[in-house]
This record gives structure tokens, C-alpha cells and sequence, in this order.
């Protein structure tokens, strides 16, 4: 597919000059004030985005945006969005993107500006069980029996009985019951103050007026700027589920991460656990035995599922399709079976919730479409067994029919172009030319920084292929001496929990002066905190490290990579996948596993650079990244950093920057 990028006038279609009219130069105006007010730097790449965003909003032309790290760009896209004429919603991946754009960017941009002239009214709007429950704090949690239950005896009622306190607070404040605004919890004291949409009571709950979700809803219609998660978007707009009031345009920022929020919002997963625990919630609310078979369809399936063993159904007949019907249909029995006049009894309002949410699932199960993916997942039986799995095999369609056919899109991310090339990731997000003039448009406003200068790329071609039985010694004196020579100051990436474990281990053996993190040795802000504060030190972990730690300046000189992120031979979605691609006459290879790994090596190399006054090294353990076909696509992928093979070199420039000037 060709880039559109080089084609100022894509399709046939105009894109208007963004240095051309009024509305440009309020934009420029706006954005230079706004900066102004953060006591930032004026950059081009920003301008250019800015005026390139307004555009697409003008002309209702989808726009794809490469923005570097530093460009700005949060900033070049509210800004057209503020000044568009209809409502604009942004959608992140991450929580701290979002509390950068509430707290900090957003704030800087109102205060440059007249109100009395421009509509700045903006909210946020998260999923319903980001907002504490005003129901299940005053009323209680009801148990399998749908009965209520008293508050945990163990260690956590205390901090039960704080939250509950701080939601009471909440509601008398008119405060937004939101969780990121929570005394410090676990993921269990949070779910026993919250509900999921499945256990909500909706208009019929007590407090449905104090409801803290609804009321975040309410704020959300009256906004111009509507700030939400990528899951959110995907629910409102692909599901087809109303989450969010009607807008014009989107912006999607870390859109390298749309695709796979998407594909995670629309996969069910049917666990025998949960089924059995309906059906004994459901006995005391219905008068025939539609509970009970309901049980016994769970132990049917659990008996398909065993047949077929973990990993991705390839041939769905037989055991599994008939257990799948069996437990469709028990649900759909005890739908009607439930009285049809609940009342105020939260008990058979969720009740009726989950077994709806059951059919739906064993519905899509049963019917074995090509279009999905079934998988079963290993899980130990005193954690309910093996799950049953369902997702898309491909969003791209749904993205394209649901979401782009109506609305403005425009999508950002520091990495867009894989290869050099927009054109795999924008074909994934269902951007590609057909026959009914569908267009878009992509630009690459770069980066302020300089990186030939700024970095080094070192793949370690001497070293031995990565095997499947982790790092071998020869990787781990390698990782061992590159850090010695960094003085610490290391993020390590590694492909693995255990990898990551096992070089931690070493280092610590090896290099006793120096201190050594590694995931899950404690929560992950509380690590990245203690690396960032004291020099000396090394952070090692899996996939949550390679994007959204942000560690600028000293703190970071060296990121070591284990070895190319391709994902596992015996992952379920991404193989079928490859095997759709290469049935389609394409390189299932390169369009799947080999841009999955681009957008990761792309990430992951991209967090040494983050400032224009930051120095350092990327390092690659794999021999294939400087050795293999596809590795000149990897490399075009990274940051474009000075490269070498040579170890000696790598390891004088680290101790150069090691030592104090």
C-alpha cells in the first residue's frame, strides 16, 4: 500500500494550506501564548502539527501525525481542538497522559486565552468503574447468594471502612469519586466501593442522582473538549454502546496503541468459575430449575474445554461447539426466568446483567466465526481453571466502519512510521484507499532532537542468537560489562520475567556496588521513583518499561534490549493472525510479528533520548538486529541514532560519559 504521506493532494482530494487564512494564524497565535505560559520553547514541529490538525478539522480529512518525543504535541492538537467549532474528543492510552492534559496542559491553554470568546469548557470521562459506588458503600456487597456480606475480618476492612469514608466525603464535597483521586489502595479495597457496568443498577439505584458516573457524564455533555481512554472510545464508537456525548472529530494520541485497546475491548472471555457462580446467585431468584442447568452446562464446557487443552481452537466442532450451545441457551433460559419486575432488588438487576452479558458471549462463541479468534488459557483450578477466549481477528474493518465513516480523525504518536512507512500502521487503524475516495493524509514533523549526536545504537553481533532457554552466560557478562562501564544508569528491557530476574540476579553477584531493581521486587512507580533518584542504579523488567516511563537526564544512560520483541510462536491472536496474512498472499512474518516488534524496538529505544541535553547508548544483545533480512526494517523503525557493532567503542563512550566533567 503506498504512503500518502509524499502526496500533498491524496485521492484527489485538497488539503487545504494550513499558512493560508484566519483560522491558521489563530492557531499559531494561541498555541505561541499557551507555550508562553508552560515557559516553553517555540518549536516548528509543533507549529506544523498544530496547523496540519486545524486543517483536517476544516477540510474532515483524517490525519496521521509522527510527533517526536519533545515535539509538543499534546499542545498542537488542543489547540485546533479548542478552537474548532463542534466538539472534540481526545482519547490516550495512559492515565498520565490524561492527568497531563487535565492538570497541566489544558489549564496553561485556557489561561491564554479570552473565555469570553472561545468556549474552553472541557471534562474527563473514564469507564464506570473508575468512580466509586454510592450503592455498594451504603447498602453493601452482596455475596454468590445474593445475600449482603459484612466487611472483610482480615487486614483490609480498616482500609474498606477509609474509603467508604473518603466516598462519603466525596458525595458531600460533589467531589468526582474518581479513583485516581483516592487515598492510596489496593485493587481489592477499590473493588469493594465499586461497581463494573455489569453490576450497575443504572436509573433505577437509590443514588442514582448522586452517582458519581453519571454526574461525570452529565459534565461530559456540557464540555467542548472531552478528554477519555482509548477503551472508552472503542466501547462508544465500535461496540456501539453510548458512553459518550456526540462529537465531531477525535484525536487519538498514542494511536501506536489503539489497535491493541480495541482488540482487547471487543474480546470475551467465558471463565466456568464466574458461570457457576451465577448459577448459584440465580437459584434463589427463580422458581424452576434454569439455575441448576445452568451449572450443569458449566460442567459440560469445563469438560470441552479439558479436551481441547490450552491454546488456539483451530477446528471448532464437535465437544466444544455443542457445550457452548448448551450454556447460550441455559443462559437465554434463565433471562426470562428472572422476574421481570426487579424493583429496587440490586441482587436480580445484576443477576439479569451477567447472565445477558453470558448469552451475548456464548453466543459469539457458538456461532465459530472466521472473523474471531478462540483461544483457552492455562490457569491453575484453585483460580477457577482453564478460561475460554474470543477476539477479533482484525479491527482494522470495524475501526474503518464504526469510527472513521463519521467522524474526523486525526492520530498521533512518537511512532507511527515502522520501516520508514506510515502505511502498516495506518492500514491497521483502517485508513487505506478504495473506490469510494476514502483519504488521509500523514506528516512526520520529526523530533528536536539531534540523534546521531545525542545517541548510539550498539547490536551486539558477536553474540550468539537468543534460544529459547533465556540469556546464556555470554549475554550476561555482556550486560554485566556494558553497565559497569555505564556506572549503572541502566533501563533494561528484557523480553521476559525471566530474563529480566535472571540478569538482575547476575548483576547483583557480579557488580555488588551498584544497585539493581527489577520488577516486581516492589509496585512500579515505586521503583522507577528510587532509580530516578539515586545515581548508580539499574531497573530491569518486561513489557510495562519499553513505553510510558519517562526517566530525562542522568538517570538514565544506557538501555539494554535482550533480544527482538517478536511475540511468542504460541500466542493465539498473533499467530492466527500471521496465518490469515500469508492466506491473503501477504508476508504474515513482516506485517504481523515483524511490525509488532518494530513498534516495541521503537518504544523501547525511544526512552533513552528524552530531553535535547540527554546522552547515551541503546543496546541490542541479538545478533539478528544487524545480521537478519528484516533487520534494516527494525532499524528504520528505531530512533535514528549513531550505529555500531563494535563492543570497545561502545563501552569508551559509556565510560566517557560516566565520568564527571
Amino acid at each position: 500500500m503506498p504512503d500518502e504521506s509524499s502526496d500533498p493532494e491524496p485521492q484527489g482530494s485538497h488539503v487545504g494550506d494550513p499558512n493560508d487564512g484566519d483560522a491558521s494564524s489563530k492557531v499559531v497565535t494561541l498555541l505561541a501564548e499557551a507555550v508562553a505560559n508552560l515557559s516553553g520553547d517555540e518549536r516548528p514541529g509543533q507549529i506544523q502539527m498544530a496547523q496540519a490538525v486545524a486543517d483536517a478539522f476544516d477540510v474532515e480529512q483524517h490525519l496521521v501525525v509522527q510527533a517526536g518525543t519533545g515535539t509538543g504535541k499534546s499542545l498542537a492538537y488542543l489547540v485546533p481542538a479548542m478552537l474548532h467549532s463542534e466538539r472534540v474528543v481526545v482519547a490516550t492510552a495512559t492515565l498520565a497522559l490524561q492527568h497531563q492534559l487535565i492538570e497541566r496542559d489544558l489549564p496553561a491553554l485556557i489561561a491564554a486565552v479570552d473565555a469570553a470568546d472561545l468556549d474552553t469548557s472541557h471534562a474527563v470521562l473514564k469507564g464506570r468503574s473508575n468512580y466509586a459506588c454510592l450503592h455498594r458503600v451504603r447498602m453493601g456487597v452482596p455475596d454468590d447468594q445474593g445475600t449482603l456480606v459484612d466487611l472483610p475480618a482480615d487486614s483490609i476492612g480498616a482500609e474498606v471502612v477509609a474509603m467508604r469514608e473518603w466516598v462519603e466525603e466525596q458525595a458531600d464535597a460533589r467531589g468526582s469519586g474518581e479513583r485516581d483521586a483516592a487515598p492510596r489502595h489496593t485493587d481489592r479495597v477499590w473493588r469493594q466501593v465499586s461497581v463494573s457496568h455489569r453490576e450497575c443498577l443504572g436509573t433505577k439505584c437509590d443514588f442514582y442522582d448522586e452517582c458519581f458516573a453519571e454526574r461525570a457524564k452529565q459534565k461530559a455533555a456540557d464540555a467542548h473538549v472531552i478528554v477519555t481512554n482509548h477503551a472508552l472510545l472503542a466501547i462508544d464508537a465500535i461496540e456501539g454502546v453510548p458512553m459518550i456525548p456526540d462529537y465531531d472529530a477525535v484525536v487519538i494520541d498514542e494511536a501506536h496503541e489503539f489497535v491493541a485497546r480495541v482488540t482487547q475491548t471487543a474480546t470475551d472471555d467465558l471463565s466456568i468459575a464466574d458461570i457457576d457462580r451465577l448459577s448459584t446467585r440465580a437459584e434463589r431468584h427463580v422458581d424452576d430449575d434454569t439455575a441448576a442447568r445452568l451449572g450443569d452446562a458449566a460442567d459440560e464446557l469445563k469438560d470441552a474445554i479439558a479436551v481441547c487443552g490450552p491454546g488456539r481452537v483451530d477446528v471448532f466442532e464437535g465437544q466444544l461447539a455443542q457445550a457452548l450451545g448448551v450454556v447460550r441457551d441455559c443462559a437465554r433460559a434463565l433471562i426470562s426466568s428472572l422476574p421481570k419486575e426487579a424493583g429496587d432488588d440490586a441482587a436480580i438487576v445484576q443477576c439479569k446483567g451477567w447472565a445477558q452479558e453470558l448469552f451475548t458471549t456464548a453466543e459469539r462463541m457458538a456461532a465459530g466465526s472466521d472473523a474471531d479468534v478462540l483461544w483457552v488459557s492455562e490457569r491453575p483450578e484453585n483460580r477457577g481453571g482453564d478460561n475460554l477466549h474470543v477476539a477479533p481477528l482484525d479491527v482494522s474493518y470495524q475501526v474503518r466502519d464504526h469510527l472513521l465513516a463519521d467522524k474526523t480523525a486525526v492520530f498521533t504518536s512518537a511512532t507511527l512510521k515502522l520501516g520508514g512507512d506510515f502505511a502498516p500502521v495506518a492500514h491497521s487503524l483502517g485508513l487505506w484507499a478504495d473506490e469510494e475516495g476514502g483519504t488521509w493524509r500523514s506528516l512526520d514533523v520529526g523530533s528536536p532532537f539531534d540523534y546521531p549526536k545525542q545517541g548510539i545504537l550498539y547490536v551486539a553481533k558477536h553474540l550468539p542468537p537468543p534460544g529459547r532457554d533465556g540469556l546464556v552466560a555470554a549475554q550476561l557478562d555482556e550486560i554485566a560489562e556494558l553497565v559497569e562501564a555505564a556506572g549503572g544508569r541502566t533501563l533494561g528491557l528484557f523480553s521476559s520475567r525471566r530474563a529480566a530476574e535472571a540478569a538482575g540476579e547476575h548483576l547483583k553477584t557480579a557488580l555488588p556496588h551498584l544497585t539493581t531493581l527489577v520488577q516486581g521486587e516492589a509496585q512500579l512507580p515505586e521503583l522507577t521513583k528510587q532509580f530516578v533518584s539515586e545515581p548508580e542504579t539499574c531497573l530491569f523488567g518486561t513489557l510495562s518499561l519499553w513505553q510510558g516511563i519517562d526517566v530525562p537526564g542522568d538517570t538514565c544512560r544506557l538501555v539494554i534490549i535482550d533480544r527482538i520483541p517478536f511475540p511468542r510462536p504460541d500466542d493465539p491472536l498473533m499467530s492466527a493472525r500471521q496465518r490469515a496474512a500469508d492466506r491473503r498472499g501477504a508476508n504474515g512474518f513482516m506485517s504481523v510479528s515483524a511490525t509488532h516488534a518494530a513498534l516495541l524496538l521503537a518504544q523501547g529505544s525511544g526512552r533513552l533520548i528524552r530531553r535535547t541535553t540527554d546522552k547515551g547508548v541503546v543496546a541490542c544483545l541479538d545478533p539478528r538486529l544487524a545480521t537478519a533480512r528484516y533487520g534494516g526494517f527494525l532499524r528504520r523503525s528505531m530512533p535514528p541514532m549513531w550505529d555500531t557493532t563494535d563492543p570497545a567503542l561502545v563501552r569508551q563512550a559509556l565510560a566517557r560519559l560516566a565520568t564527571p566533567e
